[in-house]
């Protein structure tokens, strides 16, 4: 068990720790850290872009709870070094983001540190949330896009190389339109960012159940973390509805998997910045 496991265990007797958000009532909330050093590095991304992908990936913890965002609160640790210039770009990456999804920025804190620090919590709304243990089964597994360009994008930066600027690792792809509308039909959800194979293993925890590949997945594509396509399993007789609602939307599926009875684990690490 690693230390981030071990940590969320002392807690584990709370039933509403588990998924993307804790579901209270009719609310959903979700809460990510972003840090310098830790996420990101200056050197990678503006202050504009880091701001911005701080409240996306935490806007697709609320969107695959089935969850409609409404409010955002912002803890950010700012060097005493930035000018107002900087910040007035780093107020701009977040107001962008909210500006997108409609979300109220309602408040927070603001400290003076040594490197850039963001905390988002958003604040969301559902009428039926969608948890990770809903997994039945003979469930069909699914995820959305391509994955291994964020991994592929990382490594160039390691490596001192430019990106695209609308690398995923920049500008998460998130599909909202089309997940909402497919709701209805999904038994179980959550976003990759840890990688395709880790993800999975949270699945099959919550869940109980194992995973029948149709085919190999290769490395690079499952351990791809910070991607932020939507996993997410159904019943194979809402298959059709479901590829219809994706065309609709021009959402690329992938359906990988089929659950069975049994247990799912990875030697693989999750993988991110």
């Amino acid at each position: 068990m690693n230390k981030e496991d071990y940590f969320i265990k002392q807690f584990s007797s709370n039933k509403v720790i588990g998924d993307d958000g804790a579901v209270i009532g009719k609310w959903v909330y979700s809460m990510d850290a972003f840090f310098e050093n830790v996420h990101f590095k200056k050197e990678w991304l503006s202050l504009e872009q880091i701001a911005y992908k701080s409240m996306i990936i935490n806007i697709s913890d609320a969107i695959v709870m089935n969850a409609y965002p409404k409010y955002a609160l912002l803890s950010v640790a700012i060097p005493k070094s930035y000018t107002n210039k900087e910040l007035k770009q780093l107020s701009k990456g977040f107001k962008k983001a909210a500006c997108e999804f409609d979300i109220e920025i309602i408040g927070g804190d603001t400290i003076a540190n040594e490197k850039l620090d963001i905390s988002v919590t958003i604040v969301s709304k559902t009428k039926k949330p969608i948890f990770r243990s809903g997994v039945k089964k003979d469930d069909l597994i699914c995820f959305t896009g391509t994955l291994g360009s964020s991994k592929k994008d990382l490594n160039k930066l390691f490596k001192n190389k430019k990106i695209d600027k609308k690398s995923k690792f920049i500008k998460p792809i998130l599909n909202p339109k089309f997940f909402y509308e497919a709701s209805k039909y999904i038994s179980a959800s959550m976003d990759i960012s840890d990688g395709l194979f880790f993800e999975l293993q949270r699945l099959s925890k919550a869940s109980k159940v194992g995973f029948d590949f149709f085919e190999k997945i290769d490395d690079d594509i499952g351990t791809s973390g910070e991607e932020y396509e939507i996993l997410f399993s159904f019943e194979e007789k809402n298959r059709k509805k479901i590829e219809k609602i994706a065309k609709k939307h021009n959402v690329e599926l992938n359906i990988f998997a089929k659950a069975i009875e049994g247990k799912y684990t990875t030697t693989s690490k999750n993988h991110h910045f």
